[in-house]
């Protein structure tokens, strides 16, 4: 409960800041947001940290695979296999490494 009144309180917060800052200044911080997004440098960043994230998921998906070894359910390694494949023909990757959806 703590957490749900926290959330709606940052919530309520916002809209009030944000109705008093006014159409003028949203578009004014979109402009802004939009030029770091399309910065080259903040692009490369991005990339770099989407492909050492995929490294060490993939290292850990390993290190996680021999340890649990053959202790997981062959129900759950059939399920398991079968949202990777279906997540893998489904979406196509961005030059971002993101989904397209």
């Amino acid at each position: 409960m703590r957490y749900k009144l926290t959330f709606v309180s940052g919530l309520a917060l916002g809209y009030v800041l944000g109705t008093r800052a006014g159409r003028e200044r949203y578009e004014q911080l979109k402009k802004s947001a939009r030029q770091v997004a399309q910065n080259p440098a903040v692009r490369n960043t991005a990339e770099s940290a989407a492909q050492q994230g995929r490294h060490f998921a993939g290292k850990a998906y390993h290190v996680v695979s021999e340890r649990v070894g053959d202790r997981v359910p062959d129900s759950v390694t059939q399920r398991v296999r079968s949202l990777r494949e279906r997540g893998r023909t489904a979406t196509t990757a961005d030059d971002w490494g993101t989904s397209n959806t």
